[in-house]
């Protein structure tokens, strides 16, 4: 089978791009999970807290987009994967609002699933 490395990188650019929104604008993660006050933005910890996992998701995204074929590129993924896992656990059991709750752990538990998915179709 080819090697589709342009798959997983245009996952991680999108994750890029996520994590440098969330990083700038905190409501646009807090929000969807239904971490806001009545004037629909996140409380400061709450701010903290999304902006560091803004971050993180920019920084696993680059990596995917940068890293080499092969090995690197895995181990990239790998840390996408685990950081959506994360997300999908501890927002899916974690948010005050059920709905939001399972919202979160869908849309965290795909977006693990896609780039798994895509370490698979990347080649050796």
């Amino acid at each position: 089978m080819a090697k589709l490395t342009w798959i997983p990188r245009a996952l991680g650019l999108a994750t890029a791009a996520y994590g440098a929104a969330v990083a700038v604008r905190p409501a646009v993660l807090a929000k969807p999970a239904g971490l806001v006050t009545m004037y629909g933005e996140p409380a400061r910890g709450v701010a903290v807290l999304s902006r560091s996992i803004g971050a993180r998701d920019l920084a696993t995204g680059l990596a995917m987009v940068f890293a080499p074929a092969g090995a690197p590129l895995r181990a990239a993924i790998a840390v996408r994967v685990a950081g959506d896992v994360a997300d999908a656990v501890g927002f899916g059991t974690g948010l005050p609002d059920v709905a939001a709750r399972r919202k979160s752990a869908v849309v965290a538990g795909g977006w693990a699933v896609l780039c798994a998915l895509s370490a698979l179709v990347s080649g050796k």
